[in-house]
């Protein structure tokens, strides 16, 4: 992605299924339907970006997918990329965030994994943990209800309010049936 294009200079790297298995209520969607669980993983992850402003990719592990050529699509504003055959999540995210780093980028990577952790902070990115992501994404759902329950302020768009005081005058002589104008 060019930096001319760009929605920003913050990315968050997620471990895909290591979320999914980390919140309860996707590990257990997961039990039953795993593309269910991507699925919602990722329109919760649209909803959190919208308000949080950084670019998300989620990465999910295909590396014992048989001749899988990896692929990455866009849903909703988030990236989703598969491994290919042989490349574990761990593995794209390792290299993406140091990329990533190298070009003076502000990225965080969520997962769980000790081992990544330790990797990705050793490559200068920062690690947030399974549980704080979705603490984060609970508290920017709330900011969503509160801007959407917070009353608006009403705002009367009048006419007189908008005209200048010569045209107000004539307006308001003829409202009242006044026959010099």
């Amino acid at each position: 992605m060019s930096k001319s294009t760009r929605f920003t200079d913050a990315y968050l790297l997620v471990d895909g299924y290591n979320i999914i298995h980390a919140w309860k209520n996707l590990r257990e969607m997961a039990d039953a339907d795993i593309e269910g669980a991507r699925t919602m993983l990722v329109d919760i992850l649209a909803n959190y970006q919208g308000v949080r402003h950084q670019e998300i990719i989620v990465v999910f592990d295909a590396h014992k997918v048989n001749g899988g050529i990896g692929s990455v699509e866009k849903r909703n504003g988030v990236y989703m990329v598969y491994t290919r055959e042989a490349e574990t999540a761990d593995e794209y995210i390792e290299k993406a965030a140091g990329a990533m780093v190298k070009e003076n980028f502000r990225v965080r990577v969520a997962t769980s994994d000790y081992l990544e952790q330790i990797i990705i902070m050793g490559q200068g990115a920062a690690r947030i943990f399974a549980e704080d992501l979705q603490t984060e994404v609970e508290e920017a759902e709330r900011d969503i209800r509160r801007q959407i329950n917070e009353p608006k302020p009403i705002h009367k768009n009048r006419l007189l309010d908008n005209i200048d005081p010569k045209t107000a005058s004539i307006l308001e002589k003829i409202r009242l049936g006044k026959d010099e104008i």
